[in-house]
């Protein structure tokens, strides 16, 4: 199968709204209101210093994305790229669409002398996508993740 990764663009919103709901569905057995997402997916898009998306574009359809958010880490002096929002379509799972776009996602962060690293949380119970992460080269860190919702 011949993958090209590309920068996501508003052609590719509605995708991108189906691959967050089907991606919350799927992991958490929720359901997120579209008008959300696509108002996220639009406020994202237009504001690149928050990130970017990246899509995996198979022929005239989209295999899967992902959504790389920006952190400022003090300890570091430069930036952690999160990876977040990973979802690959059914029918494309397991003939490497996520390292596709994983590894495309490493070549632009080797690219930028201030990125020290990508992170990206994980469903505990996600075992079949901890073992993906593992595979690339990725390793759990000692830090569990807190939030409290505004």
């Amino acid at each position: 199968m011949a993958l090209a990764i590309r920068p996501a663009h508003q052609g590719d919103l509605d995708d991108l709204v189906g691959f967050n709901q089907a991606l919350a569905r799927e992991t958490e057995n929720r359901a997120l209101p579209a008008e959300t997402l696509h108002s996220g997916v639009l406020g994202l898009l237009a504001r690149p210093q928050y990130g970017f998306y990246l899509v995996a574009q198979s022929g005239d359809a989209l295999a899967g994305a992902l959504l790389v958010t920006f952190e400022w880490s003090d300890w570091r002096d430069g930036v952690y790229w999160w990876v977040q929002s990973v979802y690959v379509r059914p029918a494309y799972r397991g003939q490497g669409v996520y390292r596709a776009l994983y590894s495309a996602v490493k070549a632009r962060a080797a690219a930028q002398p201030e990125v020290r690293g990508c992170r990206l949380y994980v469903e505990q119970d996600n075992l079949t996508a901890q073992q993906v992460y593992a595979k690339l080269g990725m390793k759990p860190t000692g830090y569990l993740v807190y939030e409290e919702l505004l």
